[in-house]
C-alpha cells in the first residue's frame, strides 16, 4: 500500500494494548464502477474475495483521503498478525440527533468554544485532571462540526463503531479517539460534586453520546449463520469440488461430501447458536431492568437501565441488585459477590470513594471502591436514613463484563506454527497440482481431446492434490483431546489451544489456593511488650484482652449473609479463632454507638465492664467498627477505623504484609529482632500477618473520618505484633513439580505472599531443587542523587555442605546452582530502570513474591517475547490477567471467571497442568501424523492418476469412492483416538510441520511410493500378456496404426475387457476397466494403509497404536478388503469395482509382496531415520546453534555472566558481588554483600 501522510491515518489508542493503525478513504466512483464490472465478469467472485480481504474491497474502490472526509476507515492491527479490518463513518447531523437545542445555544451565548468537548475529551485520555464545568461543557459540544458556528444546520456528530466500541471524531486532533466515560482523569473528589444528578437535558445529550447502556449479544438466525459459515474459504473450496466432481458424473463421493459437509456445518452452526444463547443470556439479564436515579437534585426517578450515561447518580436498595453498568460509590458500603469477574465465590464488601483525595480515579486502583457490571450485590448497608449512592462511571461495552464479553467475541488471533506451516505446506501441494494441471492440459491436448474434458480432468486433479476433508481431519483430534479432557474434569472455551499445550515449556503457578490449600490454620499469635517480641501464644486463650485481640476481631471485612459468616478464608479463620461475637444492626435497631455502624463486634459470653469514672455509667465491651479500608493486593495491608462503646476516641487498626506494616510504623515501636523473628516463620513456610494500631484524637469525630484518607489514617502507628498461619502444600504438589522438573519443564512461582515464605514453599515442593542457593535481587529506584541499583544477596541456607559441589560442578549444571527470586516492587523498578536485564532475570528466576496481578500479566508477557510457550495455573482470584494472557491459562475455579481462562479444571490441583500438557502433546502429534496421512494420501492419488493420465486411463467413481470414502474416511476418523501417554518425558514434540524431520519423512514416503507405483506399473508392462490400453483405444476407435495385428489383440483381450460389451460412447467408462487402472488402484489402496499405520506414533506421546482398538480394527478389515480385492474378487464385486481380471495370477501374488515390501521399507524408514531423534540431533547440530530461542541463548549466558548481573554459573565466597548503574547497563566496582546469612 502507498505511503499515506499524517492526515490519512493516524493512530488510535495509541501506547496501548489494542493500538489501531487508522487510515481513511473515500469512494472514487471510476474505481467502483470498474470493480463492479469486474464482479459482474467474475459472477461475483471478486466480492468473495473482498468479503476475505476487506482491505481489497477498499483499496479497490475507494481513494486515500484525509480522515475528515472519510466515508469509510480501514483498521489495522499492531500485533505480529497485522489484522485489517473495515468499519464505515457514521455521520449524524440536525434533526437525526436527539439534542436539546435550548441547552447549545446556550452555550454559544456564553461565547463557549464549540471545540471545547473535543479539548475535555483529550484531557481525559491523556489523564489530566477534570473539573465538572469541564465535564459538563463536553455533552453540549459534541454534537458540533468542525466550524464554531452553532447554527443548528452544523450541528453534527461523526463516529464508527469498532469491535462494538465507539471511535469519536476528535476535531482538534483530527483523528478518531475511543468514547470514555468517567473512568480517565476524573478526580476522586469530583465524583461527590455529582452527587445531585444529571438534569434531563445533560442526561439526553450524553445519551446522544454514549449510546444505550447496554451489552448486546445478538443470536443471529440459523440462515445468517450458514451463509456466513458457506462463504468459509474452506467450505467455498468443497463446493467447487462438489460441482466439479457432479460434471464429471462423480455422484456418489460429492454426495458423501455434501451429507459430510452438512453435518459438519449443522454441528458447527448449533454450536456457535448454543454459545451465542448462553452468552445473550449471561448480559441480557442487566440490560432491561429498572433503576433508581437522581434527576437534578429533585426527587428520585425510575428508569430503565438502557438509559443510564456517566454521571448518572444510581440508588441501590438494600436488598441489592444486579449492577447493569460500572459505578463507584459515593455514600455507603456495598457487600457484593465478585465471581462473574474474579472467580472468588467469596463476599467481599465495597467501601465509598475518598471524598478529599485529589488522586486520578481509575477502576483498577480503586477497584475497592467501584461496583462492576455484571457482579451481584447482595446487600447494602448505610450511615442514618441516607441512601446508598453511586455514579455511574462506564456503560454497556466500555464496562468492565461489556471487555470480557468482547474478549470473547473478538478473540484475538493464536499465532500458532502448525497452522503457519500447514498453509504453507497446502501452497506447496497447490503448486503440485498447477504442475500435474499443465502437464494435463498439454498431454490430452496433443491427444485432441475437447477443451471441456481436458479443463474438467485437469481442474480434477486439483482437488485430488490438495483434499477438501483436509481441515475436517485436522480438527478431529483436538475433538477427541477435548472429550478425554472432559471426562477428566477440564473444560475448554478455546479448543485450538489444546494444541498448543504440547508445546509447554514454562509453567507459573499460583501459590495460595494453587500449590497450598485453600485454608489457613492460625498456629500462633506474637505480641509485643515494651518493644519486644514475647514467646509465641499458640492457644489464643491465654491472649490477654487488649490492642492485639481487638485488632483481630476488627481487622476484616467479613459479613452475615443468610446468618452465615462469610468473608475471606483468612479472616474467616483469625476472627473464628478469636471466638469473639459479630453482630450487624439493621436500620431498624437503635444503637448504642450515636451513629449507624455496619458491623459490632464484642468478647464471648461474659461482658467486660469499662469503669472511666464513678459518675459514669458502665458499658459492655463492644467495638463498632466505623469505616473500612478493605485490602488492597498494591498496599498489601487493610485498616479499620473503631469505636469502643462509651469511649471518646477512635482507634485505628491496620493489618498486613509484616514489610509493608512495619514502614508505617514508628520505628522505636518496632522490635529490634523483627527481621530475625520474622525470618524464624516465613523461612518454614508460616504465612506471617503484622498488625499495628494508632488511637485518634478525641477531636476526630465521626463525620471527619468519613472524610479522611488512607494515607492519613495509615501512619505514625504502634506495631503490635505477629500472626502466624500455617498453609499446607496439597499432597499432589510435590509430584507434580517432580514430573515437570523430570520432563525439563521449567516451573515459576508467581505469588502475592511474602517472598520468604515463597521460597520456603518453592523448597518444599522442590520447584527449588536441594542444593540450590537462592539469589535474591532487590532493585532500589533512584533517591535524590543515588541512582538506581540492583543487588543481590545469596543464602546457602537449607543447604548440606555436601551438597555444595564448588569447583567440581559440571559444567552444564552450573546453572542448576543458582536460582532468583525478587518482590514485585524490585520487578517494578527493575522493568523501569534495567528493561535489558529483565529477561535473564525471569529465565534465570524461580521465585516471584509479592507480584500486584499487573505484574503476574506483565511478567508473562516477558516469557513470550522470550519464546517460552508458558502455562499459567491459578486459582482465579488474582490471576485472570495471567490467566488470559499465557498461551495455556488454567482455572482452578468453577465460576465464571472460567470464562476468561482457555481451561477450567473442576478438581482444585495442579494435577490438570500434567494432563493438559499430556493430553496436548498427544493432539499435536496426532495432528501432525494426519496431515502428514492427509498430505501422501493426495499425493499417492495425485501420482497414481497422473501416471493413469499419461496412457489416457483413469481410475473409476467406484474406485475413486473406495479410495476417498471407505479407506481415507474411517482411517481419518479413527487414527486420532490414541490416547495420551501417562508419562511426561523430557523429548518435546516437533513445532512445525517445516522441521527437518518432519519435511524427511513426507518427502521421503513420497519418492517410497512413487517408487513402488512406477515399480509395479512397469512390471505390468514387462509381462507377456499385456496389452497396452493405449493400443486397445486405438483399435477400436479407428485410428490404430497399420503396423499392429489388430486381430490378435482382439483375441488376446476378450477374456478380459470384453471390447464389444463395453460401451466408448461413454465417456464414464473409457479407460477404466484396463490392467493399469486395476494395478495402480490396488496398489494405492495398500499404500494408504500402509502410510496410516506409519504415521500413527505411539509412544512417547501417545498410546502405542493397539490400545486404538477401533482404529487397529479398521486397518485390519481395509488391508482384508485389499487382499480380497488384488487376490480374489467375485465377477459381481469386480463389475462394480470395474476391476480387470489379470489372466495370470503370479501377477496379483507378485502385487501383494510389492506391497509388504512397501511397508517394510516405509516403516523401516520412518522408524531408523526419520523417527531417530539422536541422528537428527546431529545433524541439525549447525541449524540448532543458528536457530536458539532468546531464552535458549540467555541460559547459556547465565552461565558466566560479566555484565548484567551475578555470574551463576559459579560458587561465590563470602563478601564478593556486583552492582548494576543504569547509566551504562554494566557491572560497577561497589562492593555489594553476598554473605551465607540466613536471609534468605
Amino acid at each position: 500500500m502507498e505511503i499515506l501522510d499524517e492526515g490519512q491515518f493516524h493512530y488510535i489508542n495509541k501506547g496501548q494494548e489494542d493500538q489501531l493503525e487508522c487510515h481513511g478513504y473515500k469512494r472514487d466512483r471510476i474505481k467502483t464502477s470498474v470493480t463492479v464490472v469486474f464482479a459482474m465478469c467474475t459472477l461475483g467472485l471478486l466480492f468473495l474475495v473482498f468479503y476475505w480481504k476487506p482491505e481489497w474491497f477498499v483499496w479497490a474502490q475507494f481513494k486515500s483521503c484525509e480522515l475528515v472526509n472519510a466515508d469509510v476507515v480501514l483498521l489495522r492491527t499492531m500485533d505480529e498478525h497485522r489484522t485489517w479490518s473495515k468499519e464505515t463513518v457514521k455521520l449524524e447531523t440536525g434533526d437525526s440527533m436527539p439534542i436539546h437545542i435550548s441547552s447549545l445555544e446556550a452555550g454559544c451565548e456564553d461565547g463557549k468554544d464549540v471545540h471545547q468537548m473535543q479539548e475535555v475529551s483529550n484531557q481525559s485520555s491523556d489523564s489530566s485532571p477534570l473539573t465538572l464545568s469541564d465535564f459538563n461543557r463536553q455533552d453540549s459540544a459534541v454534537i458540533h462540526g468542525e466550524s464554531s458556528n452553532c447554527q443548528s444546520d452544523q450541528q453534527s456528530l461523526r463516529y464508527f463503531i469498532h469491535h462494538c466500541l465507539k471511535y469519536m471524531w476528535n476535531a482538534e486532533k483530527k483523528t478518531f479517539e475511543k468514547v470514555r466515560g468517567l473512568d480517565s482523569g476524573i478526580p476522586c473528589s469530583v465524583f461527590y460534586t455529582l452527587g445531585h444528578g444529571l438534569s434531563s437535558t445533560d442526561q439526553a445529550n450524553r445519551q446522544t453520546r454514549y449510546g444505550d447502556n447496554a451489552i448486546t449479544v445478538k443470536v443471529k438466525p440459523y440462515i445468517k449463520l450458514l451463509f456466513y459459515e458457506v462463504l468459509n474459504p474452506f467450505y467455498v473450496f468443497q463446493l467447487f469440488s462438489v460441482c466439479l466432481w457432479m460434471s464429471d458424473e462423480y455422484y456418489y463421493y460429492a454426495a458423501a461430501i455434501i451429507v459430510m459437509s452438512l453435518l459438519s456445518i449443522g454441528t458447527q452452526l448449533y454450536t456457535i447458536r448454543k454459545q451465542s444463547e448462553m452468552l445473550h443470556q449471561m448480559v441480557e439479564s442487566h440490560n432491561t431492568m429498572r433503576v433508581k436515579v437522581c434527576r437534578s437534585g429533585e426527587d428520585w426517578e425510575e428508569v430503565v437501565s438502557t438509559n443510564l450515561v456517566p454521571g448518572d447518580v444510581l440508588v441501590i436498595p438494600p436488598n441489592g441488585m444486579l449492577m447493569p453498568c460500572d459505578a463507584v460509590l459515593i455514600t455507603g458500603n456495598c457487600i457484593l459477590n465478585e465471581s462473574m469477574l474474579t472467580g472468588e465465590s467469596v463476599p467481599v464488601t465495597k467501601t465509598q470513594l475518598p471524598s478529599q483525595s485529589s488522586e486520578v480515579y481509575s477502576p483498577e486502583e480503586h477497584k475497592h471502591h467501584t461496583l462492576f457490571c455484571g457482579t451481584q450485590v447482595i446487600q447494602t448497608r448505610y450511615y442514618g436514613g441516607e441512601k446508598v449512592k453511586a455514579v455511574v462511571v462506564r456503560t454497556g461495552f466500555s464496562t468492565a463484563k461489556g471487555e470480557l464479553v468482547r474478549s470473547i467475541l473478538f478473540p484475538k488471533p493464536l499465532n500458532f506454527k502448525l497452522l503457519t506451516a500447514a498453509y504453507r505446506f497446502v501452497l506447496v501441494l497447490v503448486g503440485i497440482a498447477m504442475i500435474g494441471f499443465t502437464f494435463t492440459v498439454v498431454w490430452m491436448a496433443l491427444d485432441g481431446e475437447s477443451v471441456g474434458e481436458i479443463f474438467l480432468e485437469a481442474l480434477d486433479l486439483i482437488t485430488i492434490c490438495v483434499p477438501p476433508a483436509l481441515p475436517s481431519a485436522l480438527t478431529i483430534g483436538i475433538i477427541y483431546a477435548q472429550r478425554r479432557l472432559k471426562k477428566q474434569d477440564i473444560f475448554s472455551i478455546s479448543p485450538e489451544r489444546i494444541n498448543i499445550c504440547g508445546l509447554v515449556d514454562l509453567v507459573c503457578f499460583d501459590k495460595t489456593g494453587t500449590l497450598t490449600e485453600d485454608g489457613l490454620d492460625l498456629w500462633a499469635v506474637v505480641p509485643t511488650k515494651n518493644d519486644s517480641f514475647v514467646p509465641a501464644i499458640q492457644d489464643l486463650s491465654m491472649l490477654p484482652l487488649g490492642p492485639l485481640l481487638t485488632a483481630m476481631a476488627t481487622s476484616h471485612s467479613l459479613t452475615v449473609i443468610g446468618g452465615k459468616l462469610s468473608g475471606d478464608p483468612l479472616d474467616l479463620k483469625m476472627f473464628e479463632a478469636t471466638k469473639w461475637e459479630l453482630e450487624e444492626p439493621g436500620s431498624e435497631e437503635s444503637t448504642k454507638f450515636d451513629m449507624l455502624v455496619p458491623t459490632v463486634v464484642r468478647p464471648p459470653h461474659s461482658m467486660v465492664l469499662l469503669h472511666h469514672s464513678p459518675n459514669e455509667r458502665e458499658y459492655p465491651y463492644e467495638v463498632g467498627i466505623i469505616r473500612q479500608f478493605t485490602f488492597s493486593s498494591s498496599l498489601q495491608r487493610m485498616s479499620v477505623i473503631t469505636r469502643t462503646l462509651g469511649s471518646q476516641n477512635m482507634v485505628v487498626y491496620t493489618k498486613g504484609a509484616p514489610e509493608t506494616i512495619s514502614q508505617l510504623c514508628r520505628p522505636e515501636t518496632i522490635p529490634l529482632d523483627f527481621y530475625e523473628v520474622l525470618m524464624t516463620y516465613t523461612e518454614r513456610g508460616f504465612r506471617v500477618i503484622a498488625f499495628a494500631w494508632r488511637p485518634l484524637e478525641d477531636k476526630v469525630k465521626f463525620l471527619h473520618t468519613q472524610r479522611m484518607s488512607r494515607h492519613e489514617i495509615e501512619t505514625d502507628l504502634t506495631f503490635l505484633g505477629l500472626m502466624v498461619m500455617q498453609n499446607a502444600l496439597k499432597p499432589e504438589t510435590t509430584p507434580i513439580i517432580h514430573q515437570l522438573n523430570g520432563a525439563n519443564i521449567s516451573t515459576v512461582m508467581i505469588t502475592g505472599d511474602n517472598i520468604l515464605t515463597a521460597v520456603s514453599v518453592a523448597r518444599e515442593c522442590k520447584m527449588v531443587c536441594p542444593g540450590q542457593q537462592i539469589v535474591e535481587v532487590t532493585a532500589l529506584a533512584p533517591a535524590d542523587s543515588t541512582p538506581a541499583a540492583i543487588t543481590y544477596k545469596v543464602s546457602t541456607k537449607h543447604i548440606e555442605p555436601e551438597e555444595i559441589k564448588g569447583a567440581d560442578v559440571d559444567e552444564n549444571d552450573k546453572r542448576d546452582q543458582f536460582t532468583f527470586a525478587m518482590s514485585g516492587k524490585s520487578f517494578a523498578v527493575i522493568k523501569k530502570y534495567f528493561p535489558h536485564v529483565l529477561p535473564k532475570l525471569a529465565v534465570g528466576g524461580t521465585v516471584f513474591a509479592r507480584m500486584s496481578p499487573d505484574q503476574k500479566t506483565q511478567l508473562i508477557e516477558v516469557y513470550q517475547d522470550l519464546g517460552y510457550y508458558v502455562a499459567m495455573c491459578g486459582d482465579g482470584a488474582n490471576d485472570c490477567g495471567a490467566l488470559k494472557r499465557a498461551h495455556a491459562g488454567i482455572s482452578l475455579s468453577e465460576l465464571e471467571a472460567s470464562v476468561a481462562s482457555p481451561f477450567t479444571s473442576k478438581r482444585a490441583t495442579i494435577e490438570c497442568v500434567l494432563t493438559l500438557i499430556r493430553e496436548g502433546r498427544c493432539a499435536l502429534v496426532t495432528s501432525f501424523g494426519v496431515f502428514k496421512f492427509m498430505a501422501l494420501y493426495s499425493m499417492i492419488q495425485f501420482m497414481s492418476v497422473l501416471i493413469l493420465y499419461g496412457v489416457f486411463a483413469n481410475l473409476g467413481d467406484i474406485q475413486y469412492l473406495y479410495h476417498d470414502l471407505v479407506i481415507i474416511t474411517t482411517i481419518a476418523f479413527v487414527m486420532s483416538r490414541n490416547s495420551a501417554y501417562p508419562k511426561l518425558v523430557q523429548q518435546r514434540p516437533p513445532t512445525s510441520l517445516l522441521r527437518p524431520p518432519i519435511l524427511f519423512s513426507m518427502v521421503v514416503q513420497i519418492a517410497i511410493q512413487l517408487a513402488f507405483q512406477l515399480g509395479a506399473f512397469y512390471f505390468l508392462l514387462s509381462q507377456s500378456w499385456f496389452v497396452p490400453w493405449e493400443d486397445y483405444r486405438l483399435c477400436n476407435d479407428g485410428s490404430m496404426n497399420s503396423t499392429i495385428n489388430t486381430t490378435d489383440i482382439n483375441t488376446t483381450m476378450a477374456s478380459t475387457l470384453k471390447p464389444c460389451t463395453v460401451n466408448y460412447d461413454s465417456e464414464s467408462d473409457e479407460g477404466v476397466l484396463t490392467y493399469e487402472t486395476t494395478t495402480m488402484f490396488g496398489v494405492a489402496t495398500f499404500q494408504y494403509v500402509i502410510t496410516a499405520f506409519v504415521f500413527s506414533k505411539g509412544k512417547p506421546f501417545r498410546q502405542p497404536v493397539h490400545t486404538n482398538w477401533l482404529y487397529v480394527l479398521d486397518l485390519i478389515i481395509l488391508t482384508a478388503l485389499n487382499v480380497w480385492l488384488l487376490l480374489y474378487p467375485t465377477q459381481p464385486v469386480a463389475y462394480f469395482v470395474e476391476l480387470a481380471q489379470f489372466p495370470d495370477f503370479t501377477f496379483r501374488l507378485y502385487l501383494l509382496a510389492g506391497a509388504v515390501a512397501n511397508f517394510v521399507i516405509s516403516w523401516l524408514t520412518e522408524v531408523l531415520l526419520a523417527d531417530n531423534n539422536a541422528l537428527w540431533k546431529w545433524l541439525t547440530v549447525s541449524y540448532h546453534q543458528h536457530h536458539k530461542k532468546k531464552y535458549q541463548v540467555l541460559q547459556e549466558e547465565l552461565l558466566y555472566d560479566k555484565d548484567y548481573g551475578l555470574p551463576v554459573g559459579a560458587m561465590l565466597s563470602q563478601g564478593t558481588g556486583k552492582e548494576i548503574n543504569p547509566d551504562d547497563g554494566h557491572s560497577g566496582d561497589t562492593c555489594i554483600q553476598i554473605d551465607d546469612s540466613t536471609y534468605l
